[in-house]
């Protein structure tokens, strides 16, 4: 857990810029979109579709499709891990697979531009099983139902996600899970 706060202090820092800049286009895209097609979702450009096929694989857990959607020597950083190829991420996600169910995605997704896609999501989901941080950290299931709200910008080789960051707040998820004294 402190690599990956360390690490994530670091691209916290370098990423926030990055980040609400994605956010105010997800923002502005989606709404532009929604508001031209009253009650349909907006189509999605193919690296934005790609990022969202690969969000849906991490937010189920479903490492099958891995192979397909990200490239072997894969990059990627989020608050809760660090990989640096497509085997390392199937056992991150192998290894969440349990943690939650009735996972429920929700996303605004913006074309950043050429091989960079940028996807704002909300992940609303059931803790249900037991959800390992680390060796010394392990909370078991409290059947509380949760919702995160995060962004995750990626780079694309082709068909295939190279690399990814994902930014989202480990504390909204711990505060909900009741880890966290109330701040009221």
């Amino acid at each position: 857990m402190l690599r990956a706060n360390a690490v994530g202090a670091a691209y916290a820092r370098r990423g926030r810029d990055e980040q609400a800049e994605c956010n105010a286009r997800a923002h502005a895209a989606y709404a532009a979109a929604t508001a031209t097609r009253p009650g349909a979702s907006p189509e999605l450009p193919v690296p934005s579709a790609l990022l969202v096929r690969g969000l849906q694989a991490g937010a189920t857990g479903d490492s099958s499709v891995l192979a397909e959607l990200y490239a072997d020597d894969v990059k990627g950083w989020s608050p809760m891990m660090a990989v640096e190829s497509a085997a390392e991420l199937a056992i991150e996600l192998e290894d969440r697979d349990d943690a939650f169910s009735d996972v429920e995605l929700a996303f605004a997704a913006l074309d950043v531009g050429g091989d960079q896609a940028c996807v704002e999501w909300t992940i609303t989901a059931t803790h249900s099983g037991p959800l390992v941080f680390d060796d010394d950290l392990r909370i078991e299931p409290t059947g509380v139902r949760v919702t995160v709200h995060g962004v995750t910008v990626a780079e694309l080789d082709g068909d295939r996600i190279r690399s990814f960051r994902q930014y989202w707040d480990e504390a909204e998820l711990l505060a909900q899970l009741g880890l966290l004294p109330d701040c009221d």
